[in-house]
């Protein structure tokens, strides 16, 4: 009797061609595979990514980065979309004007208002965060055209070193925290 893991025992035919054996455990590995890709679907939160294990070539979901509701400034590159993006839905289901205020990010929950600010050049501009993304090592924040030219990044350069200050930040329990910079500002004045 031939067993698959994942369906019932299928008893063994006599006299019958171990090709139709072979095709039928072929179809309980594929229909296995697609029950595991599946199952990492549902289970995965909204923005995992799902990557293929090369130990046993299953779908898993990675983990997606836990948000940060502090409010505490950030510093690392800034990127901006790139034109294909424009008119596309974004996570919070906006679309995304290239003339718009609206940022990505993987870290800072939706509707986060913040202030970026382009460290070469001292150029900042007010963003809102409305998808997710970069999805590039040491990235922090794409940043819409409009924006981007605002802070003095050049599409030919493609990237630059920046400083994201929250000004607002959403809760979970749907309560705004001011950012560190800006609350400390208004305790000075």
């Amino acid at each position: 009797m031939f067993t698959c893991t994942t369906c019932l025992p299928v008893p063994a035919q006599p006299g019958g061609s171990g090709l139709a054996r072979a095709a039928l455990a072929l179809a309980c590995m594929v229909g296995a595979g697609a029950l595991h890709w599946a199952t990492a679907r549902a289970d995965a939160a909204p923005g995992d990514d799902l990557r293929q294990s090369h130990t046993d070539r299953r779908l898993i979901a990675e983990p997606h980065p836990q948000l940060d509701r502090s409010g505490r400034k950030r510093f690392g590159k800034a990127s901006f979309y790139a034109r294909q993006f424009a008119g596309k839905k974004m996570a919070d289901g906006t679309i995304m004007h290239p003339s718009g205020d609206n940022a990505a990010s993987k870290t800072l929950p939706l509707g986060t208002v913040a202030k970026v600010t382009n460290l070469e050049t001292g150029q900042s501009a007010v963003v809102t965060i409305r998808d997710r993304g970069p999805y590039v090592p040491g990235r922090i924040v794409d940043l819409s055209p409009a924006t981007a030219n605002e802070i003095g990044l050049a599409r030919n350069a493609g990237v630059t070193r920046v400083a994201v200050s929250p000004i607002v930040v959403p809760l979970k329990n749907g309560e705004l925290k001011v950012g560190e910079d800006y609350a400390e500002a208004n305790r000075n004045n």
